[in-house]
Formats: structure tokens, C-alpha cells, sequence
């Protein structure tokens, strides 16, 4: 950090001689004479601080053009998509492992939730929230003759709702009000959460059924790819294959087909997005460059990144129908910019891009870019960060001359007023002294001159 010091200002000699005034001069100018090298270690200061600065922002621009390579690295294997024929009767999504192609299937009947519900005749809930089904503290729930212990935090209807869906007994409880606004009638509704006939049951201990079932459940049915199988599912989604996920949303005349093909749009998007970072490192490099150039112009690291940014754009494969960075649209023009066309990129064969970005281990664009990135953006390692380092000491090291020769010139200032101050008094002692034999003298001999 730079030191805060301001510069040093000789103190105010206060004498009683005539040659006080010689004396202050005399104090200013050994001050400003023993202040020159703390001046020069200041404007030193001054230097490497805007150094460091200029480092610390191309250090952050880098991060964020390494961050933009690595992005490509993430999507260069692509990732996949599925669209669907009938998106009524189904949709569908991809994950890792799912492989293109195209896939059929057919529902014959969509599932549905088993539904229970408090029935009419038992206690008239008006409130919720104060009152309930049973005044029982304790509920015993049965789903498929599994039982779970139910125990509201409360005597309310809400409690008891609650109490349900923070138990794991597969089933969602919710309050519907089957009166009117003026005459509420709210009841306890318990369905499953599974496509099933299920059995659900509530007991308070003495009544063994405060529930009464409104529907039954029952699975769904369909056929894969052509298949006279009838499967079945007890949930809307379906893994059709690895990696690909259906969800049944209604029942179909006919077989739907879901397509699953490449999808390079996020490799697309990151290679438009390398293109910003690097225009964004390029010009902050270039503005350290030259006569007029930053803080940082004619220092090593500039021709440093120099160098960097320029073996990304050379780079070549040698091979392939992907053998440089103009193949995947990446284009610099002669003032240095970098521009993406995505027509170039959508036009070559995935497999071809692929080879040529290989990976950060594996060879291929990837290897190289990010090993040159890492030898000058690496956070301890790195050209950027041992640079900046080296100029952190360099300050430190200035700051603490600069504190010394501040201790140095006080002790200095301290010794030469008290030595100035003897001195002066001596010498009014000798004009006083002068004084008074001068008028002795005339007192004596009043007409010699």
C-alpha cells in the first residue's frame, strides 16, 4: 500500500538574536536537503502503487477471459435436446447419458390419485385454525395398511393438515371449505402422491376412519416404441430410456414420437462469449502499450500477455475439418478484434469440433489455452499475481524507508534547533553585551565618534 505520509515542514525557529531569521533559514534548509531522499522514495511509492493497480484490473480482465475459456471446455461435448410430436400428450427432457435418436411412445390411459376426505356428519370445522376433526392429540394414518403417528402441533385443523405433510407417508393433505362464505364447512383432504389405488385411513384412537374415500387411484398404461407390452406407472414421469425422462400429461390416439438430437447452442453461446473476453483482455493489454500507454508501458508482463493473447489465435490443429479458431467462426481482424460468426460454427460437423477443442488434459485447443492462461492468471503462481506480489513488497519495503528517514529528519530537526537555539542565545548574549559597552563608551568619551 502507499505510505500516507505528507512532506516534512521545517518547525519555526523562534530566536532572540538578529540572525534568528539566518537561523530559520538555515533549519529549512537542512530539513528540505535531508527530505530529498524521502521525497524520491515517496514518488517511488506513487509509481509502483498505479503499477499495481493496473495489474490488479488486466488480472481481473484475464480471470474473466479464463472463466469464458473454461465455459467453452464445459459445453464443447454438446449436450442433447428432445422435442415431442404431441406436447399435449406428453413431454419430455434429457439429461447425461441420453443418446440421440428418435423414440415412441403411446398412452392408453393417464393415471390418476387416490382421494380421501373427511366426511359429512362428523364435527363442523368453521375455523381452521382453532378447531379440528377429532379433539384427539394423537392421530394414527394408514396408507396401503402402513401406519405413521400423527401428532399436530396444535388442536386445529391446520395443525392436523400440516402435521400429515411433514410426515413421510407418501400422501399431501390439504383444507377445502364445502360450505358457504357466510356457513363454512372445511374439511380435511388427503390424496396420495403416487398414481395408485391406494388405501388411506385416519384414526383418532376411537373412531377408526375419519376419512372417506371420493376416488381411487389407478396407474398408468402405455406402450413403448411400437411394443404390445402395456407398461404401467405410478408416476407422470416415465424414463423412457437412459437419460431421457417423459412426463404422461394426457392419453394418446396414436404413438407420439419424442426426438432427441445434439443440441450446440451452449457451445455456441460460450464461443460468442470467449470472443467478448478476449476483446475486452485485448484492449486492456493494448492500453499499457506505447508512449501514451498505462502505468504499466514497457513493463515485461505487457509483451507477456501480448504474446499469450496471440498464441490462442494462432493455434492450429494442423488436421481436420477443424483446424484453427476461424473454423469454429472465431475471426480476428487487423486491428486485433475478435468477432464470432455463428453461421461458421453451425455449418461444421460436431465431431470435427470436438477433436479440435479436445480438453483441458486431453490435448487440443482446450490443453494449450488453458495452460497459457494459468501461466499468467494462476491466483498464486501466475505472471499477473507474482508481478503484483513482487511490487507489494517493493512498497512495503519503501514505506518502511520512508518511516525511517521521517524518524531520521525529526531527530535531525530536534538536534539542530536545540544547537541553533544555544547559538543564538549566545550571540544575543554578545549584542546585548556589544550594546552596553558601546553606550559606556560614549557615556565616557560623548564627543569621539
Amino acid at each position: 500500500m502507499a505510505s500516507s505520509t505528507s512532506a516534512i515542514t521545517a518547525p519555526t525557529f523562534n530566536g532572540s538574536s538578529t540572525y534568528s531569521s539566518s537561523f530559520q533559514q538555515v533549519l529549512t534548509n537542512a530539513v528540505n536537503l535531508a527530505s530529498l531522499p524521502m521525497q524520491q522514495t515517496q514518488s517511488d511509492v506513487d509509481t509502483l502503487t498505479n503499477e499495481q493497480s493496473a495489474l490488479g484490473s488486466l488480472e481481473s480482465t484475464f480471470q474473466s477471459l479464463d472463466t469464458a475459456l473454461q465455459a467453452i471446455g464445459t459445453a464443447s461435448g454438446g449436450s442433447t435436446s428432445a422435442t415431442v410430436s404431441d406436447p399435449s400428450a406428453i413431454s419430455a427432457s434429457t439429461s447425461s447419458g441420453a443418446l440421440p435418436g428418435t423414440y415412441s411412445i403411446e398412452v392408453d390411459s393417464i393415471g390418476s390419485y387416490t382421494t380421501a376426505m373427511s366426511p359429512a356428519g362428523s364435527t363442523t370445522v368453521t375455523d381452521p385454525t382453532s378447531q379440528s376433526i377429532s379433539s384427539a392429540s394423537s392421530f394414527t394414518l394408514t396408507v396401503n395398511g402402513a401406519n405413521t403417528t400423527i401428532t399436530p402441533s396444535d388442536g386445529s385443523l391446520e395443525g392436523l393438515a400440516d402435521a400429515i405433510n411433514s410426515s413421510a407417508a407418501g400422501v399431501q393433505a390439504t383444507i377445502v371449505n364445502l360450505g358457504s362464505n357466510t356457513s363454512p364447512d372445511y374439511r380435511l383432504v388427503v390424496t396420495s402422491t403416487s398414481w395408485n389405488a391406494d388405501t388411506v385411513q385416519l384414526s383418532d384412537g376411537s373412531t377408526s376412519n375419519l376419512l372417506s374415500t371420493i376416488s381411487t387411484g389407478s396407474p398408468a398404461t402405455y406402450s413403448v416404441n411400437g411394443s404390445t407390452t402395456q407398461l404401467q406407472s405410478n408416476s407422470p414421469q416415465v424414463t423412457l430410456a437412459p437419460g431421457l425422462t417423459v412426463t404422461l400429461l394426457g392419453a394418446s390416439t396414436q404413438p407420439d414420437t419424442v426426438t432427441v438430437a445434439a443440441d450446440y447452442s451452449g457451445l455456441q453461446t460460450a464461443l460468442s462469449n470467449f470472443a467478448t473476453a478476449y476483446n475486452a483482455a485485448f484492449s486492456a493489454v493494448e492500453a499499457q502499450v506505447g508512449q501514451n500507454g498505462g502505468a504499466l508501458s514497457g513493463q515485461s508482463i505487457v509483451y507477456t500477455l501480448q504474446n499469450m493473447l496471440e498464441s490462442l489465435v494462432q493455434y492450429s490443429s494442423g488436421s481436420g475439418a477443424v483446424a484453427s479458431l476461424n473454423d469454429l467462426g472465431l475471426s480476428v481482424d487487423d486491428t486485433g478484434v475478435m468477432t464470432f460468426d455463428a453461421s461458421t460454427f453451425t455449418g461444421q460437423d460436431p465431431s470435427a469440433i470436438a477433436a479440435f477443442l479436445g480438453s483441458a488434459t486431453t490435448g487440443g485447443f482446450m490443453e494449450t489455452a488453458t495452460n497459457a492462461m494459468t501461466a499468467v492468471d494462476d491466483p498464486t503462481a501466475g505472471d499477473l499475481a507474482t508481478d503484483y506480489s513482487g511490487l507489494e513488497d517493493q512498497i512495503t519495503n519503501d514505506n518502511q524507508m520512508i518511516s525511517d528517514d521521517q524518524a531520521r529528519i525529526t531527530l535531525m530537526e530536534t538536534n539542530l534547533q536545540s544547537e541553533l537555539t544555544q547559538a543564538d542565545a549566545a550571540i544575543a548574549t554578545l549584542q546585548s553585551q556589544k550594546t552596553y559597552f558601546a553606550d559606556l563608551f560614549q557615556a565616557e568619551y560623548p564627543s569621539t565618534s
